[in-house]
């Protein structure tokens, strides 16, 4: 395999983790704001793509160990319910 291929591979592999978390984060600050929410814990959106980006990136990792292989849909119904918690916490969720 050469380095193109296996940078290929990497990049699909992540690429859900890092749209979903681009996603939530801009999405969130779009909601927020409309129905008056801004009390989030981070208050920057590029430390929670980070933050959720990391978390998706585990959750397809940890698929990828426990399953045998990735792309089961196992693994993105977890990684939706996990960046969407982690979303939840970094936005205060849990204190209202």
């Amino acid at each position: 395999m050469t380095v193109f291929l296996l940078a290929n591979h990497l990049l699909n592999f992540i690429a859900p983790a890092a749209l979903l978390a681009l996603l939530l984060a801009l999405l969130s600050r779009l909601f927020s704001g409309f129905f008056k929410l801004n009390s989030s814990l981070v208050k920057t959106w590029w430390v929670q793509v980070a933050i959720n980006f990391v978390v998706g990136v585990g959750v397809l990792v940890a698929g990828l160990v426990q399953l045998g292989r990735d792309g089961k849909m196992l693994t993105y119904v977890v990684l939706v319910l996990a960046v969407a918690a982690s979303q939840w916490w970094q936005l205060g969720g849990w204190k209202r």
